[in-house]
């Protein structure tokens, strides 16, 4: 009898570093078939835009990867992205591309985690950096937490999908915090890609100014919070 759940114990770890595993490896062939393209022309907005007509129905599903991508493997900046949706698709398309592929790659995080812990975590992240977020641990205001950090603009919020996958958060109130509160980081973004589209020079600048103003006193107020959890619990 204790073989035998010996050999299971072995099976539930296999299956769960296989699983990890083809996750990462199916990551890496959207990154190379979708990401690499969408970065390059991300770079170079009259390519990149040019590349978006070209692929017809086809560019906002290749986007759409690209930006599930980023938030999974969280390595690549999601701004410049946000404001190549605003320059190639316009500010309305590319503000509900870059809401549904953040949508889609959050859950995608939050259920992976789910699934399997602190093992998913680690192959992103050093689990040393979830102590300094040990406050979402705080049962009782842990919804209203989660939804002010991805709401506030400047939060490392692709850090912080990982680490709500490890508290009690249900996933009904994760899918309605990941449907409205990157709404204000990201249209700001795509506003400001839209207007050097259009031409508009002077306010993609004044956009791009205030969402960094902004951006920076919400990275601020995070490691203010951070460290007064911190010397709260010391």
């Amino acid at each position: 009898m204790s073989d035998h759940r010996r050999l299971t114990e072995k099976q539930k770890k296999w299956i769960a570093g296989t699983g990890i595993f083809l996750f990462l490896l199916l990551s890496a062939l959207i990154f190379f078939f979708a990401g690499k393209p969408l970065i390059r022309f991300a770079q170079e907005p009259e390519r990149f835009r040019a590349w978006v007509d070209e692929q017809g129905v086809l560019a906002p599903i290749a986007f759409l990867g690209m930006l599930i991508l980023q938030i999974v493997v969280a390595a690549i900046p999601g701004e410049p992205l946000e404001i190549a949706a605003g320059y190639a698709f316009g500010a309305l398309e590319g503000t509900l591309l870059c809401l549904f592929g953040a949508f889609l790659g959050r859950v995608a995080v939050f259920l992976l985690v789910r699934r399997f812990g602190t093992r998913a975590v680690d192959v992103f992240f050093p689990l040393e950096k979830l102590n300094t977020l040990s406050f979402l641990q705080n049962k009782k205001r842990l919804t209203l937490w989660v939804f002010f950090l991805f709401f506030l603009p400047g939060t490392p919020k692709d850090l912080l999908c990982y680490v709500v996958g490890l508290t009690d958060l249900p996933l009904k109130s994760w899918l309605l915090i990941c449907a409205v509160a990157p709404f204000p980081s990201i249209v700001t973004s795509t506003i400001g890609g839209d207007a050097l589209g259009m031409g508009n020079y002077m306010f993609a600048l004044v956009v791009f100014i205030v969402t960094m103003a902004i951006s920076g006193g919400g990275l601020l107020a995070y490691r203010a919070i951070c460290r007064a959890r911190e010397r709260s619990e010391s």
